[in-house]
């Protein structure tokens, strides 16, 4: 599904700043398969994440996803396939905008200018039924303004629109890193969730080593741009927490 051919990023090349954030990483992520990464920062791990998304490009190298070469194609145009959620819960969200008219422009992601969905009572009630999933009772709020909302709340939201259009790719960006723990705990379980059931191929960049043990198929440690540690699944569910930790250690 997604695949790094000796990928390297520089910026500000030949400058006194200069700095080498990703150096020569060869990835393979295969269709359906949960990846968490790691690392300290400076490691190149959002870098990484970045040239997946399109958002930056690579200096050399090659990026494919779906068997179709993406490497200097920009973000907008890899968004039918992939799907991103922010560190910062604004990010996802139109705060002047009610839940239920967030919930239509995320439909409408991908589908050609001119293309409507209307909001009838068929699509509302579509809304409602994947909110309360989240069991936090916005469903009986779709009227609110997102602005309103807590970012937790907001957060979970977006990991939902996420999948309202079609995607094959879901990108997370330290989704947990702003929230309070209860929150954190429900937008993770909603992802690890949405990612299962929707067959997704998903990529997880955090901080946080107690989510990188909990969830997740395969690890990989990053360290000065490069992949230092690469576990699949069943070395991973030998992993102990405290081994993470000795990773940083």
């Amino acid at each position: 599904m997604i695949r790094l051919n000796n990928i390297h990023k520089v910026f500000n090349a030949g400058k006194a700043n200069q700095v080498n954030a990703v150096n020569g990483i060869n990835l393979h992520i295969p269709t359906g398969e949960f990846v968490v990464i790691v690392g300290s920062n400076g490691s190149g791990k959002t870098t990484l994440l970045d040239m997946v998304a399109g958002s930056v490009f690579p200096n050399s190298g090659s990026i494919t996803v779906d068997s179709q070469v993406v490497t200097k194609l920009p973000d907008y145009k890899r968004s039918k396939w992939i799907a991103r959620v922010f560190q910062n819960p604004v990010s996802g969200t139109a705060s002047d905008l009610s839940i239920l008219d967030n919930f239509r422009l995320a439909a409408i992601r991908t589908k050609p200018k001119g293309l409507s969905i209307g909001i009838n009572e068929t699509f509302k009630n579509q809304v409602k039924e994947k909110i309360s999933t989240l069991g936090m009772g916005l469903e009986n709020k779709i009227e609110q303004p997102m602005g309103t909302l807590s970012g937790g709340q907001r957060q979970a939201l977006t990991l939902l629109m996420s999948v309202m259009d079609s995607c094959k790719v879901l990108l997370l960006d330290e989704p947990t890193a702003a929230l309070d723990p209860h929150s954190a705990q429900i937008v993770m379980r909603t992802a690890d969730e949405l990612i299962k059931d929707y067959k997704l191929t998903a990529i997880l960049i955090t901080h946080n080593l107690k989510d990188a043990f909990n969830y997740g198929d395969r690890i990989i440690l990053m360290g000065e741009g490069k992949i230092v540690k690469d576990l699949d699944t069943e070395h991973k569910s030998a992993l102990k927490q405290t081994d993470l930790f000795d990773w940083f250690g």
